[in-house]
């Protein structure tokens, strides 16, 4: 064992010296921040200089996608690499189901195992909470953190206990995970004002204790999610009020982890992501973020639901201060890094491309060609190739109505596409203006993308429950058996 440990820690240092060990992971994911609420992106009302220096250093996205606009949908696409739709799961999982991510699938922390990772995760899961479907049955060695959505708990905006029959009365207390196993239940506002700089302090000290080795570091914030949270060392420090401070303090832990990596010495061997995982929930007022001009925001399938801020720094490796305007999705992620570090795709199939010529600054290519717009169980809302997006008829929540304020939401109004809508991207990123009648040779072509994704995934608003592509969700007996 003695020789053994030598060993390993001798050829450790060789690859060090040779410069070829593997890079080191940093994934943060935020909670329902809106595409304009990074100062690099236009957020007025509060600074973000750690996330603006972490541009300035590295390359910021422009028209990057999450895999879906809502909470499970796009942590499953972005850990796994798929449509969410493609592995069954939809929407947002909610304390009473009992149903999760399936053992089958391979996660981004189980693929980095495969090379000797450690692996963390730090802030919110939301893939299922029961024990089968939480992290550390899914590649990760440590958890700390919650397993669903934050308002999804018995308080109301007063801060006491909603009665059985009176609206969430009958949820359970936000439970705090470690491990397996629940610590603390989080019953008060109070207690969740303290979750970033909690969830960042174990991120710092993950760091450290894992700097001698490669190391995915995992950090899905639950903030800016409603209800707002935020430590005292940030409350009242913004212009914005409440949700500037909030983004203020996640812009710190970016800051934190930051100069961790600094200090110990793994700045250059990092490849340090940041985005997020839908646009904001902006019929909570004063309490949302900002969709930066684009139209709607979470829950919906147009810009300001799913285009979301990304930005990624390696240095030396990602070319410092450039911006890419290439098509690209958080299920993109998964490949790339099994590009980068040469680990085997899985032998099912995955919907992301590795973007790696593009993260490397060959901005000539063009890996990403399309996206599919998929929301709630298996609807195919739209489809983008290139500069244009073409709409099929759906309905939505819109947002298009005067909003809650100080943590409680405004109404939504049900409001119906009836015919199919195309817009130019690139002109007209507020999707304001359709131009269907003047492009039916577009139309054509992107119909057949949308053909081609009923086949493999299915479509509800055709009637296609399922295409030849879906793989079943996780469900709990069968976890068990």
């Amino acid at each position: 064992m003695v020789w053994l440990s030598l060993s390993a820690c001798t050829n450790q240092q060789a690859s060090k010296e040779a410069g070829n060990d593997p890079p080191n992971i940093v994934l943060i994911f935020t909670d329902d921040q809106g595409y304009g609420d990074i100062g690099s992106y236009g957020a007025a009302g509060f600074t973000t200089p750690y996330l603006d220096q972490l541009a300035s250093q590295g390359m910021r996205f422009t028209h990057h996608y999450s895999a879906q606009p809502v909470c499970s949908a796009s942590r499953a696409g972005l850990l796994t690499g798929c449509y969410p739709n493609r592995i069954g799961i939809s929407g947002a999982l909610f304390p009473h189901h009992e149903i999760g991510i399936n053992a089958d699938e391979v996660t981004l922390a189980e693929l980095l195992k495969e090379k000797g990772y450690a692996t963390g995760i730090f802030g919110k899961w939301h893939l299922g909470h029961h024990k089968a479907f939480l992290p550390l049955q899914h590649g990760f060695d440590e958890y700390v953190g919650v397993p669903y959505s934050n308002d999804m708990w018995p308080i109301k905006l007063d801060g006491t206990q909603a009665k059985e029959g009176e609206g969430r009365g009958h949820f359970p207390h936000l439970p705090l995970i470690e491990g397996n196993e629940t610590i603390e239940e989080i019953k008060s506002f109070a207690g969740q004002d303290k979750l970033s700089q909690l969830y960042t302090d174990k991120a710092v000290d993950f760091i450290k204790r894992n700097a001698d080795q490669p190391f995915f570091l995992y950090l899905p914030h639950t903030m800016p999610h409603v209800p707002l949270g935020v430590s005292a060392d940030f409350r009242g420090k913004s212009e914005q009020g409440l949700y500037g401070d909030v983004m203020m303090e996640l812009d710190w832990s970016v800051g934190q982890v930051m100069q961790t990596l600094e200090e110990e010495g793994l700045t250059d061997n990092t490849i340090f992501i940041f985005t997020t995982d839908n646009g904001p929930w902006l019929n909570y007022g004063n309490h949302a973020g900002s969709s930066g001009g684009l139209r709607e925001g979470k829950t919906t399938s147009w810009e300001g639901g799913q285009r979301v801020p990304m930005i990624i720094r390696w240095p030396g490796k990602v070319p410092a201060g450039r911006v890419s305007n290439k098509l690209s999705c958080n299920i993109d992620i998964f490949p790339t890094i099994a590009e980068i570090v040469n680990i085997p795709l899985p032998g099912h199939p995955i919907d992301g491309v590795s973007m790696q010529a593009v993260w490397r600054g060959d901005l000539e290519q063009t890996p990403r060609r399309e996206l599919y717009y998929y929301f709630r169980k298996n609807h195919l809302n739209a489809v983008r190739k290139g500069q244009w997006k073409l709409v099929f008829p759906h309905t939505y929540g819109s947002y298009n109505a005067p909003p809650g304020n100080d943590g409680r939401g405004g109404k939504r109004v049900s409001t119906k596409i009836d015919s199919i809508e195309l817009y130019n991207l690139v002109r007209d990123p507020g999707e304001a203006y359709n131009v269907a009648t003047l492009y039916p040779e577009v139309i054509e072509e992107l119909q057949a993308v949308a053909q081609r994704a009923r086949e493999e995934l299915g479509d509800l608003n055709q009637g296609m429950e399922k295409g030849s592509g879906n793989r079943p969700i996780g469900k709990l007996e069968n976890e068990q058996q």
